[in-house]
């Protein structure tokens, strides 16, 4: 089968990937000169199954009002007169109850176990280096409240069998010794020992390259203007190379996703939520994180990758702004220089942004259509990297008419009908 992708971020080309490890025709279009050049660029660097979560949740509505009072706050909203935006606020709010969290976190870390075994079969099998770290993920606690109110996240956990360890100030410090200069500012953590760390950007590179070797197309540099559609099934895309067709298609534009499919009639509940990174070379090594530490309070994460340390964060609800504030960044840093003082070189730090797709239940949609030939694989949020391969895996298998290794239903579209 023929088979257009929409998109060369890491999601995109991981489906290209496993459609073309199965034997389809793939090409894949993206305006950019190069595969994983948007969102997928510079993320926090986790893969982390055991700390997706969605972020809806019992208590948010509160803690978001809480967090735009503090000074180095996490969350950062910007009203705008867009219906768009104020929906999914509205669908947001309706997943603030513990029945769906626990819904939305059991499928979120289904497919990221998954998705992290696919990872770990595709790296043994190919040799793919990424600046990768098999070494866990630690979400440290500054407050005994924050590691008191952790019994949601630990049912989910045992019920899905993750594991994890409960840690006191001493047993994290073990576990990141570069916390040590910070012993009084943490009561404890959780410990997730399956996580996983590496760069998107150079995972994403280094598999569309390989994915060319093997004969799938990359069309870089290309204005996807529309898909066309007669009757039930698309015929092609409008593209500033002229009229590209294929037998099936596939959307992964991230947060774009929703404006190419509206006059299509599809409704797709996604909207971008800002977040920010700063990339620092580290000065001192033993002071470093070993893997990703999360700080809670921040809704930050602290990575090494390789001889960089990645700090990002924050969710700012500013439609598809992409201008670089500094307030965000002054908050990456002082998580940065609070926990791991002395580091990592912050004034050399560079300084990025990028709009995650974010539904409003935090789970992508991956799937079929009510269109015969349209599959969609986007709005992974701040989950892309962690999400991707198990993403592309079970779109490849429903597309060949394979059944998923995994419970996929209530990944599509559907589940917002």
């Amino acid at each position: 089968m023929k088979i257009i992708i929409l998109g060369s971020g890491v999601v995109g080309v991981s489906s290209a990937w496993y459609l073309a490890q199965v034997g389809h025709s793939v090409t894949v279009i993206d305006r950019q000169p190069g595969a994983g050049l948007e969102t997928s660029f510079a993320n926090a660097g986790q893969v982390s199954p055991g700390y997706s979560s969605p972020w809806a949740g019992p208590g948010v509505p509160l803690k978001a009002v809480r967090w735009l009072m503090m000074k180095n706050r996490p969350f950062v909203f910007w009203p705008m007169p867009d219906i768009g935006q104020w929906r999914w606020l509205a669908q947001m709010l309706q997943n603030c109850t513990t029945a769906a969290y626990d819904r939305n976190k059991g499928r979120m870390v289904r497919l990221a176990e998954y998705s992290r075994d696919v990872l770990a079969d595709l790296r043994a099998a190919t040799g793919i280096t990424y600046d990768d770290r098999q070494q866990g993920t630690l979400q440290v606690f500054r407050t005994q409240k924050q590691l008191d109110h952790i019994g949601d996240d630990l049912r989910v956990l045992d019920q899905y069998q993750v594991p994890y360890e409960v840690l006191d100030t001493a047993g994290c410090i073990h576990a990141e010794p570069g916390l040590s200069g910070a012993r009084e500012k943490i009561v404890g953590g959780l410990r997730l020992p399956g996580d996983e760390t590496g760069d998107a950007f150079q995972f994403t590179q280094r598999l569309a390259a390989m994915a060319a070797e093997r004969g799938v197309t990359f069309l870089y540099d290309t204005t996807i203007r529309a898909l066309r559609r007669e009757g039930g099934r698309i015929t092609g895309v409008d593209t500033s190379r002229g009229m590209l067709e294929a037998d099936a298609y596939v959307l992964s534009l991230g947060s774009f996703s929703p404006a190419m499919v509206r006059a299509l009639g599809l409704d797709l509940p996604i909207y971008p939520v800002k977040g920010y990174s700063i990339t620092a070379p580290i000065l001192d090594a033993a002071r470093a994180p070993v893997s990703t530490v999360m700080d809670e309070t921040f809704k930050i994460g602290i990575t090494r990758l390789g001889d960089r340390i990645r700090v990002g964060g924050t969710a700012e609800l500013a439609g598809f702004s992409t201008s670089l504030r500094a307030p965000r960044r002054a908050t990456l840093e002082h998580s940065l220089t609070d926990l791991f003082a002395g580091a990592g070189d912050v004034p050399a730090a560079t300084f990025w942004t990028g709009l995650r797709p974010m539904t409003p239940d935090g789970t992508p949609i991956v799937g079929r259509t009510e269109i015969g030939n349209l599959y969609l694989n986007t709005g992974h949020g701040t989950l892309g990297w962690t999400m991707a391969c198990g993403s592309g895996r079970v779109l490849a298998d429903i597309m060949s008419g394979r059944t998923p290794d995994i419970a996929h239903e209530d990944l599509a579209l559907a589940r917002y009908r």
